[in-house]
């Protein structure tokens, strides 16, 4: 009879966490409700979503999470990037983990809060690991303090920053081999392992075809500059009128104004639309109207809304940069255009709006073959495995193997066929789910009665009041883990 594992006490920390819209805080968010559903026990360190700041219970994908938000502030040249305020943080951090007693700390980025955390477990003696999904390019942009003619001299000190923090961890990982092979080449860093964010593609099926009849583009993500949804939008103008198609962009950011200024000059306005943040409902609705999902960014590390448009059966196309060519396999699933390319960008916009219902079948059929080596499953397998220092023989998530990018060939499966499967297992996923919210409710109440029910209800304000509820909740974990063994 096989050895039961003991359930595992996991510490993430992240710069950013949901209800931020990136790739980075979905990534954490799905890797935290997957283990969790699979019975461990998560915690995350993360910015406050307001003044609001402590301990908290919050819903994520269903799955109840204990979450720590951080005192912090909006940054101000960015609309929903928040700042962590640092002089408190070591103290905090280091408290934090003495009364989690953690078996492993994950950070999601080496900025602030993985910073200080990653120097409280090791002076804790608590297993590290260090995720890096962060280019120095995406936050130098948004840096007050930088001259122009100082970025190149800056991103070089900001990689050697990176090194610097991430070299603190036994084991190093990117989402995708090209992030791994851009971390290595910009630092002195070595064996860094890559492993897929992964998706639950089931979440993103759908019964409806993609279609052409009403031809509309899709972006989702931050609109920040690196995402070039400024190429977008002017490749988007140039598309012949008779094609009466619209540009959809979700999400929020710093350039929003920029952009939709642009969209007034270019006398399209009336043709884009400017979503804002979605609830999780609303995103797949827009991945279902979509005919074609586009990400133009040059500083994608793999690109989670790409792969959910994947998911949806949709085909995509994407900037050949970075490692947008994992993903997106040039006249397979879709297209790629070199960076501010607007022309051909266009030109691509408009082969997919004109093309025959048997050719967006093909796309569609494609992505979503494709999507299947991004399982989050075996992703959660994976990080299980690092979590216990499984390291010999790790396995690596199928996007990595050799014939991932090998042709895909006209009629790998049939995609109706695909889709029926996916819906079929999503109703059974979420009925699972449903089973394993009841059951953590129950098991954990001793951890989370003590605070809100409701999210981002702030569990306490006072600094008194804050190391009580902190005691409290020390010896209700203590409690709950008698209980579990």
């Amino acid at each position: 009879m096989a050895k039961a594992t003991k359930p595992l006490v996991v510490v993430l920390g992240c710069d950013t966490f949901p209800p931020d819209i990136n790739g980075a805080a979905r990534f954490a968010e799905r890797l935290a409700s997957g283990l969790a559903a699979r019975g461990h026990e998560l915690h995350i360190i993360a910015p406050s979503v307001n003044k609001g700041y402590g301990t908290y219970r919050e819903v994520h994908n269903g799955v109840p999470i204990v979450v720590h938000r951080l005192k912090s502030y909006r940054l101000p040249q960015h609309k929903t990037l928040r700042f962590v305020w640092p002089f408190t943080l070591q103290s905090r951090a280091d408290h934090l983990l003495e009364v989690i007693k953690p078996d492993v700390v994950h950070i999601q980025s080496h900025v602030v809060v993985g910073r200080y955390l990653s120097k409280s477990a090791l002076k804790q003696g608590i297993r590290l690991i260090a995720t890096n999904h962060t280019m120095p390019e995406n936050l130098i942009r948004y840096s007050v303090l930088i001259p122009k003619f100082a970025e190149k001299l800056a991103m070089k000190w900001a990689w050697a920053d990176a090194a610097k923090i991430l070299k603190r961890a036994s084991i190093i990982t990117t989402p995708t081999r090209k992030a791994a092979e851009i971390l290595e080449a910009h630092t002195d860093i070595t064996g860094v392992i890559a492993i897929s964010c992964g998706i639950d593609a089931k979440q993103f099926a759908h019964a409806s075809r993609v279609s052409n009849a009403s031809p509309r583009a899709l972006f989702v993500g931050r609109l920040d500059y690196e995402k070039h949804i400024h190429v977008l939008i002017e490749a988007f103008a140039a598309l012949p009128k008779q094609l009466d198609a619209v540009l959809e962009l979700v999400g929020d950011g710093g350039e929003r104004e920029n952009l939709e200024r642009w969209a007034d000059e270019l006398k399209i306005r009336d043709r884009v639309i400017f979503k804002g943040h979605v609830t999780e409902q609303e995103l797949r609705e827009a991945y279902e109207r979509a005919t074609v999902f586009v990400m133009p960014s040059i500083a994608e590390l793999q690109s989670i809304a790409t792969m959910e448009a994947m998911a949806s059966g949709r085909p995509v196309i994407g900037a050949n940069a970075a490692a947008l060519p994992h993903l997106v396999h040039d006249g397979e699933n879709g297209f790629l255009f070199e960076p501010e390319d607007v022309k051909t960008l266009t030109a691509r916009l408009t082969q997919v709006f004109e093309a025959t219902q048997t050719q967006l079948d093909r796309w569609a059929n494609n992505s979503l073959h494709l999507i299947k080596s991004h399982d989050i499953d075996r992703t959660l397998d994976i990080f299980e495995q690092v979590y216990r220092g499984e390291t010999t023989g790790l396995p690596s998530t199928d996007d990595n193997l050799a014939d991932y990018t090998s042709p895909i060939g006209e009629n790998q499966v049939q995609v109706e066929s695909l889709r029926a499967a996916a819906k079929n297992f999503r109703e059974a996923a979420q009925g699972l789910r449903d089973g394993v919210l009841e059951r953590l409710s129950d098991a954990r109440g001793e951890v989370v009665e003590r605070f809100e029910e409701i999210g981002f209800e702030v569990a306490t304000r006072s600094a008194k009041a804050r190391k009580n509820v902190e005691k409290t909740f020390a010896k209700a974990l203590e409690r709950f883990r008698r209980h579990d063994r």
